[in-house]
């Protein structure tokens, strides 16, 4: 441990212990969930049986220490240290998958989950930083800015497409489908979390926030968001292998978090550009390209930088790509790997009398 400071090994023990508490919540509530299943309408269903079964909350109340956890890592230890260990609860996730849930993750869907976790932090750790926000009316004019409006009114459109006509179709053999309403639902559930947490902050130190309407817009639109997120990652854990739904799930939300983040302080980065003066500019510039209240510009970044977040970007998609196309190819023997797999199709042989033959073989396509 030769280098970190005592609060950088603060920061990095509770980055791991996240890790842990997220990837195991994963396995105790799909736990949970095919238990409340044997007794009662399963989720992927439209059934809310589980919320009667003790070990789904569990699970529950395991991801909310986990949370907490990565949070609080972030105040002691920095980004480039603690974005990396986050990725872990994908690899806890896969583990105890295999060991407890008996769901084996295909050769493929290994170096899936490889591809997404080297994409993801490639980009995190390449992204600018958010600067402080320090008032409930802070994230309130930001997010009324423009820019991020259009943003959400197309994460809403999106969302009820989804939900009104794919979920329907799709659902029970396209994960992403799930999985895409939770991380873009998160995406702007992260904002709000932002204010309602400096709102029981200022409250706390004597402040009250909670006589605003805009602390209590965030606080109804954070439980709205919270909901549907429990909700469709409910169903995406009781239809798929939870060894796929893991990592899918966590670079989704880390993408489309990243993208909000950068659609909502970037206006308000160029306004603190157009009033500094050359001279401010110069030296922010040779110093990383940080806007006053620490905020790292987008339009700061080089060539290198920006090509760098696109290869992530490129290999997020080719491992999601590969996890979805082997999510069915986990075990059993060659030819029924082939049969449930999304890649393979059944073409049936016909005999002399031009009858199906049953046996028929998989075809790749």
């Amino acid at each position: 441990m030769e280098g970190l400071s005592s609060e950088n090994i603060h920061g990095l023990v509770l980055a791991i212990s996240s890790s842990i508490f997220i990837g195991s919540s994963f396995i105790i509530k799909k736990k949970g969930l095919k238990k409340s299943g044997e007794t009662g309408t399963r989720a992927s269903s439209g059934g809310h049986s589980y919320l009667r079964e003790p070990l789904w909350w569990a699970g529950f109340i395991s991801m909310i220490i986990g949370e907490i956890a990565n949070f609080a890592a972030y105040a002691f230890a920095p980004a480039i240290l603690v974005t990396p260990l986050g990725a872990l609860s994908i690899i806890v996730s896969a583990l105890l998958a295999h060991f407890i849930l008996e769901e084996n993750l295909h050769i493929f869907g290994m170096v899936g989950c490889v591809l997404c976790l080297v994409g993801s932090t490639t980009i995190v750790l390449h992204a600018p930083q958010e600067r402080e926000i320090n008032s409930v009316k802070e994230v309130w004019h930001l997010a009324t800015e423009p820019g991020f409006l259009v943003y959400a009114g197309i994460v809403f459109v999106v969302v009820l497409v989804l939900i009104f006509l794919y979920v329907p179709r799709y659902g029970r053999t396209h994960m992403i489908v799930y999985i895409g309403i939770c991380s873009l639902t998160g995406s702007l559930m992260v904002m709000t979390v932002k204010a309602v947490g400096i709102a029981l902050k200022l409250s706390f130190s004597g402040s009250n926030q909670f006589i605003y309407f805009e602390t209590w817009f965030f606080t109804l639109f954070l439980i709205v968001c919270g909901i549907s997120q429990v909700n469709y990652l409910n169903k995406a854990l009781d239809t798929f292998n939870t060894a796929v739904v893991s990592p899918v799930y966590y670079v989704m939300f880390t993408t489309l978090t990243i993208i909000a983040s950068m659609i909502m302080f970037k206006e308000q980065c160029e306004a603190v550009v157009a009033e500094r003066s050359v001279e401010e500019e110069v030296v922010v510039g040779v110093g990383g390209g940080l806007c006053n209240g620490g905020v790292l510009e987008w339009d700061a970044q080089n060539a290198t930088q920006i090509a760098t977040e696109l290869c992530g970007f490129l290999t997020i998609l080719c491992g999601t790509f590969l996890l979805h196309k082997t999510k069915d190819m986990g075990g059993g023997s060659p030819s029924q790997i082939a049969m449930a797999s999304p890649v393979f199709h059944t073409v049936p042989s016909v005999n002399m009398n031009g009858d199906a033959d049953s046996n028929s073989r998989p075809t790749q396509i």
